[in-house]
């Protein structure tokens, strides 16, 4: 894939409209983070260290799986293991952002990427593929996420209790309904369609059949690997 001659547009207004875009989806994330904070209050953990987890880690699944380890004695080893299965796809995101990204300065190139997240990855790469060339929808989009995330899991420690399992609510289909609109809005060729197709079946075979958080890596790479054999067809 090739990217633009220009450097993408890096400007607070860009920033701005990126964040006010993805704040109505972002306000969906903040019930995540309040079903995060109701989970990590009962886990033991303080309210402080909860608030400082959600603030610096900023990774919804990952923090709920590393609950899931936490006790009196953290296993390290699986904990790590457990966290690079989960967001090993941000590799990937990180890649097709590059042939943009890479026109960039270091300072706001790697500064954009600090608040990388699913929705707003899926949003800035339908823009630039649209030809709308800024980051801002990165940036700012990363913003709201990271606010709402934050004060969900604030309000989740201390008005949570009626709310203690969110997908009773389909409030987990969100993410996932979002993610399939940037497919079907994005620039189509046969390449991203067989990607697509072979990454969520490799994903799908992975989740079935292999270890838990597997199929993120799975459906990544068997996507990946198509458009490594098939870079011809991204042209059709």
């Amino acid at each position: 894939m090739n990217g633009p001659a220009q450097a993408p547009e890096f400007s607070l207004a860009a920033v701005r409209q990126g964040f006010w875009r993805l704040l109505p989806l972002s306000l969906f994330v903040g019930v995540f983070g309040l079903a995060f904070g109701l989970a990590a209050v009962q886990t033991g953990l303080s309210a402080a260290e909860i608030l400082v987890m959600s603030a610096t880690v900023f990774a919804g699944t990952a923090q709920f799986a590393a609950l899931e380890m936490w006790g009196a004695e953290v296993p390290l080893l699986p904990l790590l293991a457990t966290t690079l299965a989960i967001n090993a796809r941000m590799l990937l995101m990180g890649a097709t952002l590059y042939p943009w990204l890479r026109l960039l300065p270091p300072g706001p190139r790697y500064r954009s990427l600090i608040l990388l997240s699913d929705a707003n990855w899926a949003m800035c790469l339908n823009d630039l593929q649209q030809g709308r060339n800024t980051v801002g929808a990165l940036v700012g989009g990363g913003i709201a996420l990271w606010l709402t995330w934050w004060l969900g899991s604030l309000v989740g420690v201390l008005f949570g209790g009626q709310i203690r399992d969110p997908a009773a609510l389909g409030v987990d289909m969100v993410m996932g309904c979002f993610m399939l609109s940037m497919v079907l809005a994005g620039r189509r060729t046969r390449l991203t369609v067989l990607a697509w197709l072979v990454g969520g079946l490799a994903a799908w075979a992975a989740w079935r059949w292999l270890p838990e958080h597997s199929h993120v890596i799975v459906g990544g790479l068997a996507g990946g690997l198509v458009g490594a054999l098939f870079p011809g067809l991204g042209q059709k």
